[in-house]
């Protein structure tokens, strides 16, 4: 059998990325399993991952961001306003409302991002050399534009 082709390669490469991360696998997925781990649903945990702290962002466009309708978005907000997320209403226009991480939010998201970013124990089946190597084969693949964003 001869070698296989780009997209072949990088098929397989992705499979073994998605299995990693548990999805595909025998492993929990990685998103589900910290958030149960820090009392959150998967979409509450990755609306704090995606909220930068010191900003605001308004509802709508993280509802869009993470395929939520306003209901849900509303909803999912209502539950972590217990001090993760406040909301606020927007200087420039009374009709949009924006969320923004809390003092204590913020120190969450460390928390929850620590926990996400932490290596998988598979990882040590690989030497030092072989763990930079990934990080720097991985690192040039996710910063690289992706051209469907491009074009929308």
């Amino acid at each position: 059998m001869g070698r296989p082709t780009k997209d072949e390669a990088a098929a397989a490469a992705w499979r073994s990325v998605m299995s990693l991360v548990g999805w595909g696998s025998g492993r929990p997925p990685r998103v589900p399993a910290v958030a149960r781990q820090l009392g959150l649903s998967p979409k509450q945990l990755v609306l704090i991952w995606r909220l930068p702290p010191s900003t605001t962002t308004p509802m709508r466009a993280m509802g869009e961001k993470l395929s939520c309708d306003a209901s849900f978005m509303t909803g999912m907000v209502d539950r972590l306003e217990d001090g993760l997320i406040e909301r606020r209403p927007d200087p420039g226009d009374r009709r949009v409302t924006l969320i923004a991480l809390t003092a204590k939010g913020a120190e969450f998201r460390e928390r929850a991002l620590a926990a996400l970013h932490e290596p998988p124990p598979e990882f040590e089946a690989l030497d030092r050399d072989e763990l930079e190597q990934l990080a720097t084969l991985l690192g040039k693949v996710a910063a690289t534009p992706n051209p469907e964003l491009a074009r929308g």
